[in-house]
């Protein structure tokens, strides 16, 4: 299967707040303390999503025939949970496939894409965040060779920090 990705436009709010609150729906059905805050998000989050549309960093991941298979924030820096580095990177966030997508290595095709990006620009790591009390996500993300590198602890929750060097 073919994946691209499209840019989301800030006047589509609105759909980047269902796949938050649908993604939200889902883990909490797990019995996974992870991103309920998307039920009924706090402003500061709406600012964050609205702050990353306006700069073109969140993606419409669709297949060949247009579908929406989910999302992601894809950003050159993230100063708000890496802080300055020294080493060019591509950060991923608010990866989300939709739950009628999950099980068919979507999650894989998505951070393979993002990476071969980064090599195209000479990036030399791709990064991500994943929150501790997700050890499946954890655990997911280091099977897909992501190293953890370091925590942030922000007053949501405390967040493993991934690297992969490419």
């Amino acid at each position: 299967m073919q994946i691209t990705f499209t840019p989301i436009q800030p006047k589509e709010l609105d759909q980047v707040i269902h796949m938050f609150q649908a993604a939200a729906d889902k883990i909490s059905r797990m019995n996974i303390d992870h991103w309920q805050y998307w039920k009924n998000p706090p402003s500061e989050k709406i600012e964050w999503v609205k702050e990353g549309l306006a700069n073109g960093e969140y993606f419409l991941v669709k297949n060949e025939a247009g579908d929406t298979l989910g999302m992601l924030r894809i950003l050159d820096k993230d100063l708000m949970y890496w802080g300055e580095q020294e080493e060019k990177a591509k950060y991923i966030h608010s990866l989300v496939v939709q739950e009628k997508f999950n099980g068919k290595g979507l999650g894989v095709k998505i951070i393979e894409k993002v990476a071969e990006e980064a090599k195209k620009q000479d990036c030399k790591y791709l990064r991500l965040d994943a929150d501790s009390k997700n050890p499946n996500l954890c655990r997911y993300y280091e099977k897909q060779g992501f190293e953890q590198v370091g925590a942030k602890t922000l007053s949501i929750s405390t967040y493993n920090l991934y690297q992969k060097l490419l």
